[in-house]
C-alpha cells in the first residue's frame, strides 16, 4: 500500500456555494428580468425580413446571373413589401413576359406606370411587354412616352424600334434601333433589338452578328441564344441552330423555349419522333407553355394521327397560344375523323385571323358540303 504523505483536502464545496450565492445576488440586483423569466418558455429568434429595396437589388443580381425564376420571385416580393415600388413592378412584369406569361405581365407592368408614369424605364418596359403580347398600338404609345420623358434613354428607343419592326415600318425601325445603339452600345437589350430589327427584315447574317454582340455583353440569358439559334435555323444551318438551343437550355434549364426550339429543328428535318420528344420535355419543364402542345400536335398531324393531334391543339389554344395553323389543323383533324360539326368553328376562327387562309377556306367548304 502507498505510505507517502496524503494531500490536504480543500473545502471546495463551501467555496462553490459562496460563489453561487454571490452570482445570484448580482443577477437579482443588476438583471432582475433574468430571474423573473426563469422557467418561462423563451421565444426563438426569427430572421429579420429584408426590405423592399433589398429584394429589388437581389432580383437585379439574380437576373444578371440568368436566374430568371429567382429574380422574378425577388421582384414580386419587393412589390409585395412596398406596393409603391414601381421599379419592382416593372421588372417583375418584364420577366413574366420573358416566361411567356403575357396577360400577367401586362397587368403588372401597367401597375408600375400607374404608380409612376413619369419614369422612362416603367414606360419602356410596359411598351416591351405590350409588344410581346401583340398589342402594338398600345406598345407604341408607351415607348414614345419613354423617349419623351428622357431623350437620351437608350432602352426607350430600343423598345420603339421593336414596335416599328413588328408593325412593318422598316426604315423607322432601323433608324431608331441604330440611334439606341449610339446612346448605349454596351446595353445587351439595345443590341438585341437592333438584331431583331435586322432579323425582321430578313437580314439574317447581320442579325446573327448583333445577337452575338448581345450574348457577349450578357452570356447568362437563354432568350439571346434562342434568338441566335432561330436565325441559324432560318438559314438552314441546323447544326449551329441546335448548338445555340442547347446552350440556351444549359443557361436556363427551366425555360421551355430552347427545348421547343430544338424540337422544331428536328421537325424541319422530318424526324418527328425526336421532335415530339423535345416538345414533351418542354411540356415537362413548363406545363403551361402552350406552343409546345401545338407543336406536338403538328407531329401527330403530319403522321395522320388526327385523334392524338386534337387534344394537343385544343390544349395549346386553351393556354393562349395563338397560331392560325393550330386553328385550321384542329379543324382538319376533326374533319378527317368525320366530325365536321366540331371542325367548322375552328375553320371560322382561323379565318378571323386570316380571311384568305386557303386551308381554312378549303376545310370549311369540305365540311359544309358533307353536312
Amino acid at each position: 500500500m502507498y505510505l507517502g504523505p496524503r494531500r490536504q483536502r480543500r473545502p471546495w464545496g463551501a467555496l462553490m456555494a459562496i460563489v453561487a450565492l454571490a452570482a445570484g445576488i448580482y443577477v437579482w440586483h443588476f438583471q432582475p428580468d433574468l430571474v423573473l423569466n426563469l422557467g418561462k418558455p423563451q421565444q426563438t429568434p426569427t430572421p429579420t425580413e429584408l426590405s423592399s429595396a433589398a429584394h429589388l437589388a437581389m432580383g437585379d443580381d439574380y437576373f444578371s446571373q440568368g436566374k430568371v425564376d429567382e429574380a422574378l420571385a425577388e421582384y414580386q416580393r419587393a412589390a409585395e413589401l412596398d406596393p409603391s415600388n414601381a421599379t419592382a413592378y416593372a421588372r417583375w412584369g418584364r420577366l413574366l413576359a420573358l416566361r411567356g406569361r403575357y396577360s400577367e405581365a401586362v397587368n403588372v407592368a401597367q401597375r408600375a406606370v400607374e404608380i409612376d408614369a413619369e419614369n422612362p424605364e416603367n414606360q419602356a418596359i410596359l411598351g416591351i411587354v405590350l409588344d410581346w403580347a401583340g398589342r402594338y398600338d398600345e406598345a407604341m404609345r408607351a415607348c414614345l412616352r419613354a423617349t419623351e420623358l428622357d431623350r437620351t434613354y437608350a432602352l426607350g428607343y430600343a423598345c420603339l424600334a421593336e414596335v416599328y419592326a413588328d408593325k412593318g415600318e422598316w426604315q423607322r425601325a432601323q433608324e431608331t434601333a441604330e440611334y439606341a445603339v449610339q446612346l448605349d452600345e454596351n446595353d445587351f437589350y439595345v443590341r438585341r433589338n437592333l438584331a431583331y430589327v435586322l432579323e425582321r427584315q430578313g437580314k439574317y447574317n447581320q442579325a446573327i452578328d448583333e445577337y452575338e454582340r448581345a450574348v457577349a455583353l450578357q452570356p447568362n440569358l437563354s432568350f439571346l441564344y434562342v434568338s441566335l439559334g432561330r436565325n441559324w435555323r432560318i438559314l438552314g444551318d441546323y447544326e449551329m441552330a441546335s448548338e445555340q438551343f442547347r446552350k440556351a437550355s444549359e443557361v436556363d434549364p427551366r425555360d421551355p423555349i430552347p427545348l421547343d426550339s430544338l424540337g422544331l429543328v428536328y421537325f424541319d428535318q422530318g424526324d418527328y419522333d425526336m421532335a415530339a420528344a423535345q416538345f414533351e420535355r418542354a411540356i415537362q419543364v413548363a406545363p403551361d407553355y402552350g406552343h409546345a402542345y401545338g407543336h406536338l400536335g403538328w407531329c401527330h398531324y403530319v403522321r395522320r394521327r388526327y385523334e392524338e393531334a386534337i387534344p394537343q391543339f385544343e390544349k395549346a389554344i386553351s393556354l393562349g397560344a395563338i397560331s392560325i395553323e393550330y386553328y385550321y389543323e384542329l379543324g382538319l383533324s376533326y374533319a378527317y375523323t368525320d366530325q365536321c360539326e366540331k371542325a367548322i368553328p375552328w375553320f371560322e376562327a382561323a379565318l378571323e385571323l386570316d380571311p384568305n387562309s386557303q386551308p381554312a377556306l378549303q376545310g370549311l367548304d369540305y365540311c359544309r358540303g358533307r353536312l
